[in-house]
This record gives C-alpha cells, structure tokens and sequence, in this order.
C-alpha cells in the first residue's frame, strides 16, 4: 500500500465513493502502530511521502507568488485532500523515546518538505482595507481556515517530536528560521525612517495595516515561536548561537508579521474594515476562537513576548505604537474633529493597552513561566467559571483539544470547582471555590467580548454581595524564566510612562471625546500589573537591587509642572464621570503607598494590611453611611405623605359629615350579614355538601379582569359572557385496558362510560379570563395572521380552533363560559319537613311515575309493558301522580344572556368534535352527554394526578387548575339549558334505568358495565330537566335538589359498593363473623348477594370489607371534587392536611356527602328498596357471565397508570435495542428501536416497512401506535439518538431531554459525548407528571413555537 500511496490517495480525490469504503480508510490500521511508523519514516521517508502527495494535489490552487489562493475551488476535491493529512497525523501520534540518528535525519527532511508546504500558506490571502465602496464580492476564506485547523495538530505534534531530543529542536529551528527569512510575503516598500518620542529614537520601516495588504495566515511565524519557547523550556537556548547567527536573529523583523495580525483584529474591532464584509470578520473571530487560537493568536502573542524581552522596551512600545498608527496621537502631532476618527482611535488605544497587559500580564506558557500543563488548563477553567456556573459539556467545549480530543479538565476540575447536581431541569453545575477567586484577571486574553463583559459584571456583583468594593485587581503572576524576564521593563519604561500619563491627562481634563471608560480601565489595570510587579520584586530582593522603578517615575516625571502620572491618578479619584472606576483609583494608590513603604523598610506586610484593611474600612463605612442616609430620607418621605393623607381623610370627613351620620341601610346590611355570618357558622360546623344539611355556598366567582381589554366585570348570568381559555383532549390517562378504543356505533357509549375509562375527554384551562367579544377579535386575529406563517399548522390547526393563550401562550381549543354559582337558600325547617314523606322508596316512585309521564313527549312507540308492569309491582306506582315530583318545590330556570348561551353551546360543539372524532353537529343528541363526560372524566383525572403526588383532595390545587374546574362543572349544568328537553329527560330515563326499573327502557348495562361516577355526574346534572313543564321554565327549589342529590348519590353508592364487592370476588373468605356494626352489616349485605350468585359465600373478613371502602374511597372523592364545585360548599379543614389515613378521610368524605360513616348502614337504612335492586342487579346476565370468568372484570380501586419503569443503567436500554429485530423486515438495515413509554411496547420508527393504513393515510409505526395506546397522544424514547419524542398527532410532535443524565448532570442527545448514562428518577416524574396532567400537547406547541422551523420533520412517519 505504502509503495503506491500517492496513486491510491489521487484514485480516491478522483473518486465518488466514501472514505469508510476505500482501501486509504486503512491506513489507520497501519500508521498508529509506533513500530511501523517508525520503521516508515527511517526507511521510507512517510512524512515527505505524505507531504508530496498533499502539495502535488493542490498545485493547481498556488498563484504566481508561489501562495495558496483557493478562491474557485472545488469544495468536494479540497475536502477529499484533506483526508490526507489524518495520515499524517496518525504517523506522528507516537512520539519517539530513543532517537536514531537515522530517525533524526528522515523526521528532519519531513519536517522541511513540511516547512515548504507551510512556505505557500504564509501570507496568503492578503486582504486590503476597502475604502469608499464597499467590497462587491465576498471572498473565499473558509478554505484557508479549514487548512489551519487541519494543521493544529499536525503543528502541535511536529513540536512535541522536536522537544523530546535537543539536536533535533535546535535543528528544526534553524531550518524553520531559514525558511521563514525565505518567504517573500509582505515585503516593506519604503526605506527605515526615525520616528522620537520621549528622547527615544526608533529607527524602523514605516507600514501601515490600514493602507497596506496583511495576510492572518502566518504558520511558519507561529511554528518559529512555539520552537523558541521548547528551546527555552529546555534549556537548549544556550546553543542557539551555533545553529542560528544572532545577528540574522532581527526579533523586530520576526515579530513584524504577528504584531500586523494582531493589529488587524484591533482594526476589525474598531470598526475600520467594515466594507470588507462578513469575510474578515469571520477570520478574525477564528484567528481568536478556541478551535484555533492555540496555533494562531496564542503564537502570535508569544512571538511579540519574545520581541519584547529581546528589544529595548521603550523602542518596542514605539513600534507598537506605530503600528497602531497612534503614534503621533500619542505625540501630539495629530488632531482631529471628526467623531468617527475620533471613536476609531479611543478604540484603538483600548486594543492597544489590552495587548500590552496581555504581553507583560499572560505568563501561563510553559517556558515563559515555570508552569505545568495541568496549571494552564487549570487557570483556564478557573476565568470560565468566572463568567457563570457551567455544565460539563460547556466546559468542555470552551477548552482546546489536543490530538487526542482531550483537555485535561478531568485532571484539573475537581481541585477548582464544587459540583452542583441538576435539579427536574437543566444541567449539573461547576461552581468556582471561593479560594480560586483571586487568580481572576478581568483582561484573560482568551475572553470574547461578551465573556469579558459576563464575567465583570459576574465579579462585581458577587463583591457587592460579600460587602467588598469593586475593584477588580490584577491578579499576582507567576515570574517570568530568565530568557523571558526583560518584558517586565515595559512597565516602567519612559514610553510606558508616557502613554498613561497622556490618558490620565486627557481624563482628568475631562476631555470627553478623547477618552473612554474602558481605556481608563485598561490604563488602570496596567498602573495595578505594574505596582505589583515592583512590590513583588521589592519584597524578594534589596532595594539596591531593584531596578524596576515604575512608582518613582510615575510621580517624579513632569512633577515640576503638576502633570505626574501620580498628580493625574490622584486628581481622577474625585471625578464624578469616572465614579465607576473609583474603587480601582483608590486601591491603586493604596499600592503606591505600599510600594513607598517597601521602599523605605518601613514595615512593608504590616503596613499593607493595616493601610489596606483601613481603606476596605473607609469604604464599607461611607457605603454603609449612604445606605443609611438614603433609608432616612425614604423614611421621612413615607411619614410626610401618610401625614398628608390622614388630613385630607379628616377633611373629606369633615366636610361630609352628613354620609356619615345617616347610614342606616349599610348598618342594617351590615347587621344582617353579621346575621348570616353567625347563622353559616351554625350550620358550617359539619360542612355537607349534599342533602337537607347542605351548607352554605361560600364562594362565588370574584369580579374578573380580561386579560385582552383590562376591563373589570362581575360574572352574572344577564351580562355580557366571560370565558376561560380551555383545550380539550381525549385522552386515555386512566384507562385500564390500554390499547382499548371507543366508538359511539360499539356498544352503549358515551351515554355509559365503560368501568375501564379505555378513552375519555379531559378539559384543561390555564386560568386567564377573557370577555367572550374580546376572545373572539383576538380568535379571528390569529387565524388572519398565523396563515401567513411559515408552517403554522405545525403549531397550532386553525381548522379546529385552535390559538395561544393571549397570556401564557397555552395552547387552546375552546372557551369555557363563566356561569355564575346559584346561591343556596335551603329552608331547613321546610328540608326536615319534606324529608319525613320523601323517603327513597317514595323519592324512586315519583321519579319513575314522572317518566313514565314524559314518555310520550319523547317517544311515540309503546312496546316494553314488562319494565312498567316490574315497576308497578315493585314500588305500588298507583298513588304516585305525575306531577307530584313538583309538590316538593320548583323555581323558575335561570336566563342567560345571549352571548353565554352562545359560549355555551362553542363549548359543548368542542367537546364533542373532538371527545368522538366527528365532525361539528349541533344537534346530535350527544352533545350533553359529552359535556357531562368531560366533567367527569376532568374530576377523576384530578383526584388521580393528586393522589399520585400524594396532596390532599383540596386545598393542594393551584388556583388556575381549581377555577377551570369549577368552571367546567357549571357549564356541565347549565348544559340542560342549552339542549332539547326531551333529550335530555331521555337519557337521564335511561342513565337511572341502571338503578331502578325505568318503564319502556331496555337493555341497560349491568352494574358491572358502567362507571359510577360518570353516571353520578349525568344523572344529578340531568335530574332538573323532568321539571320541565310545557309552558313555563321550571327547575327543583332548593330542598328539591338537595333530596335529589343525596337521593342519587345513595343509590350509586350502594350499586359502587356491590360492583367493588363482585369484581373482587375472588378474594378468599377466611374465618367466622367479624365484630361491631360494620361488620354485622357487611355480614348481612354478603348474605343477601350470596343468594343471587353462585360465587360469594356467607361470612366475611376484615379483609373484604377493607377491600370494598378501599375500592368505593376514590369515587368518593371524585364526588366530594364535582359537590364542591356544583354548590360551593366548603369542605371539612381536615381534607386539606396530607396526613389523613384513608380511614379518617372516609369518615370525613361520608360526613361532607352525607353518607353514614360506616357505608354499609345504607343497606341497613333502607332495606326494603335495596333488597329488590340487589336481586335485580344480581340477576342480570352480565353479572353471571363475568363471576365464571366470561367476561373481563375491572377491579378497584383502579390501578394508577404510570409510566412504564426503564433501567437505571442506558446500557441496558441499548443492549435490548441490539437485539431489536423488526417483525415486518428480514433484511439488515439498520432500524431505529422507539420505546413507548406508556406500554413498553418495542416499535420499528422512521421505516416504510412498518407503515400503517390510519383513516387512509400511510402513517409511521409510532404515530399508528399512539392512535390506539394514547388516542393519539404518544411519548416514545428513540433509544439509539438517547431522546424522547412527544406526539400528539399524525402531524404534531417534538422531541424532548431524555431523562437519562451522565455523571455530570447532562443529557447525551444523539449519544454525542459517550458518557455512561443513568436514570434520573425526578426528570422521569417530571415527565409522568406531564403525561398524568395532559400538558404534552401544550409543550410540544411551546417547543415548536421556539424553534420556528424551516423544513418540518414529517411526524406521521415516525
């Protein structure tokens, strides 16, 4: 392979096929061998190999000065090259421990055909300042930062290799100097000149950046610098001047090249290269960016080091300065009045100052300072964390690699940082320790703009909080190494001196546009570098020995005429404009004293801290005495308006003195309610909620604002209609036969709802108000300005009503009308009265004589005799009347205005579109049962989610959740209203003919068919329309409906607690007769359902009558929930504590529904009507069919669904995806596994080979499946990309944070990063919980409202 190498990588440019496919993917195998690679390159020359082939592909892109130009190339062929230099790299990943001579000439000619390359990439691409016009052509620079990132490595590995042998490393610096002096790029065009300042003379070549082409293309310059700090680390620099003539060694020419580089950012920055386009900008963002800077802005800064420490440190401020082009501002032979220039050289002395902190300031390069790898990395973890907490992957990123994609944080985190784990959200957090907070620079060379900013203000704020001041000092550095240890002169050179004397000048002269506050910051972190550095220097060494004299210049020079840098400093403290900075003027001065003292011996430490405490003193105490005054005056000012208040009361009183003397209707009113207010404690003490005793309603809806208009209004039944935002969703949360699904053609629903609540309609709000008229603009706005959305329908479906909340942007389908709550005004004397004649067995015949009546209004065939004839029998009908139900009291029905009436019924269509699939019918006999359906299955989903979390029944909702409910179970009632009469007489007819014997009803479900609770909501919403009558609009009086309600709620009790008793019938009876009431009860009810069935024997245990109140306690509850909302009635206070035992919150249930505490005293209480409806309940066919296991039973309590249970380890997961095999597929591709999590059912997604026929339409396997598990809701896990997928429709869906964290507190979407991933059990909750709260449909219209996509992913084929 190796002999035909360059032929094989020339087959594979000129080829289409992928590099996984070609026979040059090999060389991984053969190059990473340290053995062969050694051998490869001592006897067969690999690196020139490798290298020739490379430079022989892109000759076609070399210009006429023999430099790379890619401007037009073709894009794939560039791509394929670079491939090449993989192998390159592979080559080079051993570094060698024993050199051969052999090794070292190969390596040597390697290097230089290496250098050769790097000769053509040197200054290409020059760019130009534009002038006038702005550039009409971007051009091409992608290629040539691409080219650099491929070479990092390679450059980094080339002097790793040249480290670890001396002869080696002195040899290629000579080679790479020779090759540098080689490179004709950017050549000066006019001859050296002298340039004064300071009685400093600089004799150098003038060239301006602005004015002259400059390249950020510069490898051999960098390769130069990064070669001279190894000699240095390794102490080989004593030999340099044997391989390299020192007079060839011009460091003013060598750091020429990087200083324009450096100088073109600034430029950049400064807003002078603006008509140059993106095209530079993206450069220098590069040039500067973590995946480059290593190689480029880092080597750039290294070389002008080393020019600095090998130059005269005033003339290399002045070449500074002239490439700068603020020489002569900085001399005075410069002014203008142009605001622009202006801004550009106050930008430009910013840049200018930041690079002299960083070249005197960044010491942390092994070789420059005695540092380690492991301190560099630390320290750049350290300025990170400065900015913010950050997550690992953050972390991470913001680290350079190192040929092995590693950055050393592992090694380096733990000392630096505490780690915070992740809450139900986000990512686990590094958080800095306290004691790594002093090692901050606020000028870390490797900040961007917004990190530099970030992290300033993340500092000062963190100082304020600890009580401290706000300057941010510079931090102390590590000492230079002896070959590096002259850059600190540039801070007490007279240019040096200069310079800042001239920007304090400016500042303290208030010279506003000649001067800005980041300058002077910059200014005044150099004065802190500077006055550290000399103390540091003062405290190891003599005075004597000292020669850096920073502090005496910076107060002796140009002291005779008051213009010292010190006099200036001084001055600036008292400056209102520089307030900001006045925390780093003081301290600054402190130093100065400090440094004075060492100076003079003085007691330098003891001296320091004592000054230094004092000042930290002053400035807490002046802090603190202006916080004090400022309290004061807030205090004065808060006594002065009461003051004026409390008179201008006295005044209104005084001079209406009449109002307030004759007020004898308000002292009645307010008599009365005191009245009302002892007479609801009296009868509040037991808090029912049904029956004769049924409290007072204590809440009404309070006066609502609308959240569109701000207008206030009180919620009445003749004003105008307010409405709460509302989404409807079937939803199968509490189904007990999943997979299940109901259609209104199969069987008896949505009049019965099935025991198994396969699929139900849950009606959310989020609790915002409006007024009907105003939701209706709003309504109409949206579907006028999202159809010109791009990929609306994504969002939210126009064509079924779908829109934002104004407010919360919860996703909406519907409005819920806002019915006022009828007040209650039981006469309790009347209630005591009727209850003596109006007992059930009574309450039973009226109702079925009442029906009995109705039937000819709403049926006109007579053919059942049998069910009449049963009920003639039973209950003795012939003294019964027709209208004697209206003897116990009616009232006339509430009106409504017209806009409620309108609401109500775009409600109820809702509910009913969406809860059986069908299209808008207003007329379907349905539509109140729907409603009806909605409110039940809303309740029970409720006291399901709030059992799951384990919060009481009330007083644990929050008050958007507690408001929709209230609101959805007065529209429920108000429903009957709204519909036809007769339609509604008819299905309460055929809902009651479950309990008792209804005339011309047949076919009704067994007991064990229906649910309980659903019919306990119909038939009590429905029961008011049999007092209808054919001329007036009449409904039950109080005292009616209170007997209604008890009289229902008792006779779906004791139907509850026989279907809890057959469907556990089963359950083992063990033992004699049990003691007490309850148990004699219970003994008595077990023997009389013993005689109509073959399986229940007499006797019974502790264990089955636990079992039967365990099974009846949630029904309870969910009607405890619907007669909270339906009369207001507060509930005992006990039912709001969590720590109830289920047997007290049944007693409290029982004594808040008016039930008898121990529930089978029902059966005892009225024996003569139950032992008939026993009978006939028993004997239904139903009930026979599914005691010999014919049919299926649902047992109670229900099951509570979860989600399904995944494994703590995500290897687990991944391994049974391995073995994953779809049932509709033989061949080998690759599948993506999908998880649902409600089933656990494996699914094939995102292949043709599982689609599905739904409605017509070829859907995905996963969108199939949610149709029939979650009736269209779905949330899968994509095992293989490590994320969850929400779906709430065949066009909806979004993925989601799988809830599998890593050791560091983050997700692994795509399984990017590796890390071994383990369950987190509060993010899978959180995930439950929005199941449980039907919150998935919202949060995939939020996500998708966020992420505005382009090019929609098709849902329906997943």
């Amino acid at each position: 392979m190796f002999q035909h190498y360059k032929q094989l990588q020339e087959d594979f440019i000129s080829d289409d096929h992928q590099r996984n496919i070609s026979i040059t993917a090999l060389s991984v195998q053969i190059f990473t061998v340290p053995t062969l690679a050694r051998q490869l390159i001592e006897e067969g020359s690999v690196i020139k190999v490798i290298i020739d082939t490379v430079m022989d592909m892109m000759m076609e892109h070399l210009d006429s000065n023999n430099r790379f130009q890619f401007q037009g190339h073709n894009p794939d062929k560039f791509f394929r090259v670079q491939v090449i230099f993989h192998d390159l790299r592979y080559i080079l990943i051993s570094k060698p421990s024993v050199w051969t001579e052999t090794l070292r000439v190969k390596f040597l000619e390697g290097l230089r055909i290496f250098l050769h390359f790097l000769c053509c990439m040197q200054g290409m691409e020059e760019v130009k300042r534009q002038l006038g016009q702005h550039v009409e052509v971007e051009p091409e620079w992608e290629a040539g930062l691409t080219l650099q990132m491929q070479l990092r490595h390679i450059l980094a590995m080339f002097q790793d290799w040249c480290s670890s042998d001396e002869r080696v490393l002195l040899l290629a610096f000579q080679e790479c100097h020779r090759a540098l002096m080689s490179c004709t790029n950017q050549p000066f065009r006019s001859e050296p000149t002298d340039s004064y300042m300071c009685k400093q003379i600089l004799h150098a070549r003038p060239y301006k950046v602005s004015e002259e082409p400059v390249s950020i293309h510069l490898p051999i310059s960098r390769l130069l610098a990064g070669l001279y700090v190894l000699l240095c680390q390794t102490g080989a620099i004593q030999y340099l001047p044997d391989f390299v003539d020192p007079v060839q060694l011009n460091f003013t020419e060598l750091a020429e090249q990087p200083l324009r580089c450096v100088v073109l950012a600034a430029q950049v920055c400064a807003d002078m290269w603006r008509r140059n386009g993106l095209s530079l900008v993206s450069q220098v963002y590069y040039y500067q960016d973590v995946k480059c800077r290593d190689e480029m802005f880092d080597k750039d800064v290294i070389m002008l080091q080393i020019a600095a420490s090998k130059m005269d440190p005033n003339h290399f401020l002045m070449l500074v300065l002239l490439r700068f082009e603020l020489f002569d501002i900085f001399n005075d032979n410069c002014s203008s009045k142009d605001q622009e220039v202006l801004k550009q050289w106050n930008r430009l002395t910013e840049e200018m100052l930041y690079l002299i902190i960083i070249i005197a300031g960044e010491r942390y390069v092994p070789g420059i300072s005695h540092v380690t790898k492991e301190d560099v990395t630390m320290r750049e973890v350290i300025h990170l964390l400065c900015i913010e907490p950050m997550a690992h992957s953050s972390l991470v990123k913001s680290l350079p690699e190192n040929e092995s994609h590693e950055t050393g944080l592992e090694t380096v985190i733990s000392k630096v940082a505490i780690f915070k784990k992740p809450g139900v959200s986000g990512h686990g957090l590094y958080e800095l320790k306290k004691e790594c907070l002093e090692e901050f620079n606020p000028f870390f060379y490797h900040y961007s703009r917004p990190q530099h900013s970030k992290a300033e203000e993340a500092q000062k704020k963190r100082r304020t909080q600890e009580g401290s001041d706000k300057a941010l000092r510079p931090p102390v550095p590590p000492p230079f190494c002896p070959a590096f240890s002259n850059i600190v002169y540039l801070l007490c050179c007279d240019i040096f001196i200069h310079i800042l004397k001239r920007i304090f000048q400016k500042a303290a002269e208030d010279r506003s546009n000649r001067w800005t506050e980041p300058m002077i910051q910059r200014a005044l972190h150099l004065v802190g570098q500077a006055l550290l550095e000399e103390k540091t220097q003062l405290e190891g060494s003599s005075t004597e020995e000292v020669t850096f004299d920073f502090s005496l210049k910076a107060q002796k020079t140009g002291s005779r005429h008051g213009k010292s840098l010190f006099h200036f400093l001084t001055k600036m403290k008292s400056l209102p404009s520089l307030k900001a900075q006045n925390d780093m003027i003081m301290w600054n001065l402190q130093m100065f004293e400090v440094v004075k003292c060492l100076r003079e011996k003085s007691g330098p430490v003891a001296s320091f801290s004592v000054d230094h405490s004092k000042l930290e003193e002053s400035v807490q105490d002046k802090e603190k005495a202006e916080r004090k005054r400022k309290a004061e005056a807030a205090k004065a000012h808060r006594q002065k308006i009461m003051a004026q208040m409390s008179a201008m009361q006295k005044n209104f009183i005084e001079s209406n003195k009449m109002l307030y003397d004759n007020v004898p209707e308000s002292s009645s009113q307010s008599d009365t309610a005191a009245s009302v207010d002892s007479f609801r404690m009296d009868v509040d003490e037991s808090r029912v909620a049904v029956g004769p005793q049924q409290g007072v309603c204590s809440t009404d809806w309070e006066a609502q604002i609308c959240i569109l208009c701000q207008e206030e209004q009180e919620v009445q039944a003749q004003a105008p209609a307010m409405v709460l935002t509302a989404c409807v969703q079937r939803s199968t949360v509490l189904t007990q036969n999943r997979g299940k699904t109901l259609s209104p053609k199969v069987g008896t629903y949505p009049l019965f709802m099935p025991p198994d609540l396969a699929v139900g309609t849950h009606t959310g709000s989020c609790g915002h108000v409006m007024h009907a008229t105003c939701w209706q603009k709003y309504f109409e706005a949206v579907q006028n300005t999202t159809r010109n959305r791009l990929h609306a329908d994504l969002i939210i479906d126009l064509e079924n009503g779908e829109y934002m909340c104004p407010l919360c942007k919860s996703l909406c389908n519907t409005v819920i009308p806002l019915i006022p709550v009828e007040p209650s005004k039981l006469n309790y004397e009347s209630a005591e009265i009727v209850g003596q004649h109006l007992t059930l067995e009574r309450w039973i015949q009226i109702m079925s004589c009442r029906i009995r009546g109705l039937r000819g209004t709403w049926e006109t065939d007579n053919n059942s005799e049998k069910a009449a004839d049963e009920a003639t029998a039973l209950f003795d009908e012939s003294q019964a009347e027709f209208r004697s139900i209206l003897s116990f009291g009616v009232q006339e029905s509430p009106k409504f205005s017209r806009s409620i009436t309108e609401m109500l019924g775009v409600c109820a269509n809702t509910v009913h579109r969406v809860g059986l699939q069908t299209a808008p019918n207003d007329l379907c006999p349905y539509v109140p049962v729907m409603s009806w359906n909605t409110c039940a299955y809303t309740i029970q989903a409720t006291d399901n989610m709030l059992q799951e979390e384990g919060k009481p029944l009330f007083g644990s909702l929050q008050n958007r959740q507690l408001s929709g409910l209230k609101a959805l179970v007065q529209f429920s009632a108000a429903q009957r209203l709204k519909s036809s009469q007769a339609v509604i007489q008819k299905h309460f007819a055929d809902m009651l003919a479950v309990l008792v014997p209804v005339p011309n009803v047949e076919n009704t479900p067994s007991i064990l068919e229906v649910d309980f609770f659903h019919l306990l909501v119909g038939l009590d919403l429905s029961i008011p329309a049999l007092y209808q009558e054919a001329a007036v609009d009449l409904q039950p009086s109080a005292v009616s409906s209170a007997y209604n309600h008890l009289y229902l709620l008792h006779l779906l009790t004791m139907a509850h607690m026989l279907q809890v008793l057959l469907a556990s019938h089963d359950c083992a009876v063990i033992g004699g007769r049990g003691e007490g009431d309850e148990a004699q009860a219970a003994a008595e009810l077990f023997s009389i359902v013993s005689q109509h069935t073959d399986r229940l024997r007499a006797g019974v245990t502790g264990f089955c009558v636990e079992g039967v109140k365990r099974g009846v306690l949630p029904f309870l509850r969910c009607a405890a929930l619907f007669f909270n909302c339906l009369t207001g009635v507060p509930p005992p206070e006990e039912l709001s504590g969590t720590t109830e035992s289920p047997e007290s919150q049944l007693h409290l249930l029982c004594s808040y529904l008016s039930l008898p505490s121990n529930l089978f005293q029902l059966f005892q209480d009225h024996r003569d009507v139950v032992t008939t409806l026993i009978k006939r309940w028993c004997e239904n066919t139903a009930i026979s069919k599914a005691l010999k296991g014919e049919m299926q039973i649902i047992r109670y309590p229900h099951k509570r669904n979860r989600l399904i249970d995944l494994p703590e380890d995500y290897s687990v997961l991944l391994n049974q995806a391995s073995h994953f095999k779809c049932p509709n597929s033989s061949d080998d591709e690759r599948k993506h596994p999908t998880l649902c999590l409600l089933c656990g059912v494996m699914l094939c997604a995102q292949s043709p080979c599982c689609q599905e026929q739904l409605n017509g339409e070829e859907v995905g396997a996963c969108t199939a499946h949610a149709a029939i598990c979650g009736a269209g809701v779905g949330m899968f896990l994509r095992v293989r990309e490590c994320e969850i997928v929400l779906m709430a429709s065949k066009t909806r869906g979004s993925p989601y944070p799988a809830p599998y964290l890593d050791d560091y507190g983050e997700t692994d979407p795509q399984l990017g990063r590796g890390n071994p991933l383990h369950l987190c059990p509060e993010r899978y909750r959180k995930l439950l919980h929005m199941w449980q709260q039907h919150c998935v449909l919202e949060e995939i219209a939020r996500s998708l409202e966020v992420l505005n996509v382009m090019f929609p992913f098709e849902w329906q084929m997943l």
